[in-house]
């Protein structure tokens, strides 16, 4: 048996993906069943998933699978495959596959990020100008910037950035990671956004931007 958030939070999955919608964010998801935190909804999800009314589908944007509603929903049972809904990206869009480039650290820098063949498939709306790829975020160090450990970045790809701007930035040809960009002099700060973790300080030359951050996905797995 469900709780009444989780069965709450399951029929609300559903009235979007009945429409033909994606899955509502974790911001929606909480004011809409009245919760103070996200982390109440990581909770809810994950107990849904465990009890068999969802899947998190990898590799795309928001989305969730509903694989059968509670007993006595309409009477509906378990969902045939075939007949399976899909929390998907609006068919309105054309759709991109943008490259998934492996993770990076938004943390201790890690070792540089490689290309793994796998790609997101993003509503190109959602795509400016130029070339981009897209990250997994492994660590903390942006949680104050609204970007989480898990999350997916879109990236654009540059060589040049401003102060202030959120960066992929490559140390000493080697180490890859994410924050924000402060130049002072012939030095470069890489500033995260967590308190629990310090900035890093390095010599301009052995810093080198390679793209900027142009969005955020946030994925349920």
């Amino acid at each position: 048996m469900l709780t009444k958030k989780q069965r709450d939070l399951l029929l609300l999955i559903n009235d979007h993906v009945s429409k033909g919608q994606i899955a509502p964010s974790f911001d929606e998801m909480k004011d809409a069943i009245g919760l103070k935190s996200k982390s109440g909804i990581h909770r809810l999800i994950g107990a849904l998933e465990e009890r068999g009314f969802i899947r998190r589908l990898p590799n795309r944007a928001r989305a969730i699978e509903i694989l059968r509603m509670p007993d006595g929903y309409q009477g509906q049972q378990q969902l045939k495959s075939s007949q399976t809904s899909k929390a998907s990206l609006p068919s309105n869009n054309n759709i991109v596959d943008v490259p998934l480039c492996g993770k990076i650290a938004a943390g201790t820098p890690i070792e540089a990020i490689s290309h793994e063949g796998h790609t997101i498939s993003l509503p190109d709306s959602m795509i400016g100008h130029g070339d981009h790829y897209a990250l997994t975020i492994d660590g903390d160090s942006m949680i104050d910037a609204g970007i989480n450990d898990g999350d997916t970045v879109l990236i654009q790809k540059c060589d040049t950035a401003r102060d202030g701007d959120i960066i992929v930035a490559l140390v000493d040809n080697q180490e890859a990671t994410l924050k924000r960009l402060r130049r002072r002099g012939g030095h470069v700060d890489l500033i995260p956004e967590n308190r629990d973790h310090d900035i890093r300080t390095y010599e301009a030359h052995r810093v080198e931007v390679q793209g900027k951050l142009a969005g955020l996905y946030r994925t349920y797995h």
